[in-house]
């Protein structure tokens, strides 16, 4: 089997279907197979309807009255039917899913899973996958679950690897094991599992498979970063001494730790490839201004890109107040910016020092004369191209340092594996005098008594709201408060506040509108999605409310809470729970503490990675299986990419894994 061929190639594979796959990234054999099951269902042992239980079900019966009706909100659909067994019956109900009423014969029995919950003051099966009970494997009583593409249901993917169940054995070996087959084995019974043991071992393998990819990529990249050559930025003492002595404050211990890491890493002739992470608030920004003064002092050029231009403003504002009276030319690049042709031939003279800017900076007619550093602000932001146009803006042909920051915190087991040998320097520090933000749990149902008096406290008091909604828009399938919604509800209980809303959705300029008027104070309630998680200092900002607390992981929760507590007055932050459930262990953790690496770390062992590296690197590490909490196959695979390295015929025998790692060499790398 060859695992480069075109998906159409394989059976039941049409030019549409092949289409659609296409659309979500499944062009080729390999990423069919690669399509893993997102779970599993267990048809072994199911529920009978009279001893059902709210939460998740298996069911077994036959289906009937099914009808499809619109409802008041356009573009939604509501499907509903009756189930009924031998016990009983149960309404069940589809939202946009008008296909249900064909899908179904009323004389056949179909396996039903999903949640049984109440809806519209009445329990139902709401929204459940089914399976036709004759073409269920019954021996192992387990059905893998596809996630969705387009037209594409899970059982359409359950057909469509059916039809090539006799191909497995074609599968060749990816890395070099003791034992040949153990990929297609791996392969097949993650496929076609019969028992949870087994599925679980195949993705033990494939797991390990990815690690060793990813981990392989960080290591040759390393190699690769340390054969360019970089501009020697000789360490001066005495101008370091007189930049802090203008400071009104001292630096923590991790602020000298980190300084003196990137000045010894820029008096090397290789590139620094430095990550500084530290928590919100930690003095990210004052590290960066005391290396760009040592870059310009040795008579080169910086280059600071941040992802907004409030932020880019807001970084302009500081470092000019820092650096201006030290004889740092400091300017502002951004999309705004009147006479961006003067200030580029100024750039490309060398008659400024340090640009700071957004996507401004990459456009070709930027040039630098000697640019000595580049500084990258929530790095993650940035797509790999964008980072490799601005490292190559040098004339010289020598490479920039680069030093890239980061304000969400990363476990260690991360670091190793992610970002490979890449040297990170740890903020873990706060500066003296930076109050802890109080953060309660707070269920719905208390917001009139305990929250509306609190919010109309910090009006008062001249201070300013953050309120987190979940989703843009009103969606009936679900509890959720919109941000749409919200806003309207806060704008009738506080008239006398100026309310406005921020969702992604809204064009760049209108976002960049709404923030400026609440950094300068004109907004007292900003009602907004995760969209401010990452954002500029609003000192006045004292009270942050996050409603559905429950719906987010924990290293995102307590992005958002930073949003407060950046100015001298105390800071709230609410936790805004629904139902009489008890609270998560995550929003436990996060009341108790407001240690970012401690709740980074308690994250990864609750959730895996998803929520950390996807606020990282949103989506661009496609990890399907790996986790990076397992330490014992992450040190496996370190060990084993080691001794592949050290046999250089590997490079040339394993050529789908050499071809393979290039997407991984795209992400770890920072040059």
């Amino acid at each position: 089997m060859d695992l480069m061929e075109p998906v159409e190639s394989l059976k039941g594979v049409g030019p549409k279907t092949a289409e659609i796959l296409r659309k979500f990234g499944i062009k080729t054999v390999k990423d069919f197979l690669y399509n893993l099951p997102r779970d599993y269902e267990n048809y072994q042992a199911p529920t009978s309807i009279n001893e059902m239980r709210p939460g998740k079900v298996v069911i077994k019966g036959q289906i009937s009255d099914l009808t499809t009706r619109r409802a008041k909100r356009r573009n939604l659909s509501i499907t509903e039917g009756i189930i009924s067994d031998s016990t009983g019956a149960v309404k069940v109900v589809w939202f946009n899913q008008g296909y249900r009423v064909r899908q179904f014969a009323p004389e056949k029995e179909y396996f039903f899973t999903g949640n049984y919950e109440l809806k519209n003051g009445r329990y139902s099966l709401i929204s459940p996958s089914a399976a036709e009970v004759s073409q269920v494997d019954l021996r192992a009583g387990l059905a893998p679950v596809y996630v969705a593409h387009g037209g594409l249901r899970s059982n359409d993917f359950r057909r469509l690897v059916a039809g090539v169940r006799d191909r497995f054995s074609e599968i060749p070996d990816l890395l070099p094991s003791v034992r040949s087959g153990v990929r297609r084995e791996a392969l097949y019974y993650v496929h076609f599992p019969n028992s949870l043991k087994s599925a679980q071992g195949a993705r033990d393998y494939l797991a390990y498979e990815e690690l060793f990819e990813l981990i392989l990529a960080a290591k040759l990249n390393r190699r690769e970063n340390d054969k360019l050559q970089a501009f020697k930025i000789p360490f001066k003492l005495e101008k370091i001494k007189r930049f802090l002595n203008r400071l009104p404050f001292e630096l923590t211990g991790a602020q000298k730790r980190a300084a003196w890491e990137i000045f010894q890493d820029m008096e090397k002739t290789e590139p620094m490839n430095r990550l500084l992470q530290g928590d919100v608030g930690s003095g990210k920004t004052m590290v960066a201004a005391m290396s760009a003064y040592e870059v310009a002092s040795n008579g080169y050029q910086i280059a600071l890109l941040a992802p907004t231009a409030v932020l880019a403003t807001q970084h302009y504002d500081s470092l000019v107040k820092m650096l201006t009276s030290l004889g740092v030319r400091v300017a502002l690049l951004t999309g705004a910016t009147k006479k961006k042709t003067d200030l580029k031939t100024q750039i490309k003279q060398g008659k400024i020092d340090l640009v700071i800017g957004t996507h401004a900076l990459l456009t070709d007619d930027t040039e630098f004369k000697q640019l000595g550093l580049v500084i990258i602000d929530e790095q993650h932001r940035f797509g790999v191209e964008q980072r490799q146009k601005l490292m190559l803006k040098s004339p010289t042909g020598l490479a920039p340092h680069l030093l890239a920051m980061t304000a969400t915190p990363i476990p260690r087991s991360l670091q190793l594996t992610v970002f490979g040998d890449l040297d990170v320097s740890v903020l873990n520090e706060m500066p003296k005098g930076r109050q802890p933000i109080k953060t309660r749990i707070l269920r719905e149902i208390e917001m009139r008594e305990q929250l509306y008096p609190r919010i109309i406290d910090t009006i008062e008091a001249g201070n300013q709201v953050y309120w987190i909604c979940k989703a843009i828009d009103d969606d009936p399938r679900t509890e959720t408060t919109s941000v749409k919604s919200r806003y309207a509800k806060l704008q009738k209980l506080f008239p006398k506040a100026r309310v406005e809303f921020l969702h992604g959705r809204m064009k760049p300029a209108e976002k960049d509108t709404i923030m400026e008027k609440f950094t300068q104070g004109e907004v007292q309630i900003l009602v907004s999605t995760t969209v401010v998680e990452v954002g500029v200092d609003v000192p006045n900002a004292t009270l942050m409310i996050i409603e559905n607390a429950e719906s987010y992981g924990l290293a995102q929760l307590h992005q958002l809470r930073g949003r407060v507590g950046r100015g001298k007055v105390a800071s709230s932050c609410y936790l805004l729970t629904s139902g009489e459930m008890q609270p998560s262990r995550r929003l436990i953790e996060l009341e108790k503490s407001c240690d970012g690496f401690h709740l980074a770390e308690v994250d990864l062992k609750l959730r895996g990675p998803g929520e950390i590296y996807g606020a990282l690197q949103h989506g661009a590490l496609d990890l399907r299986i790996a986790t990076f909490s397992d330490t014992h196959l992450i040190h496996r695979a370190q060990r084993d990419v080691e001794k592949f390295l050290q046999n250089p015929e590997n490079m040339i025998k394993y050529q789908e894994l050499m071809a393979g790692i290039t997407k991984y060499q795209q992400i770890t790398t920072l040059n």
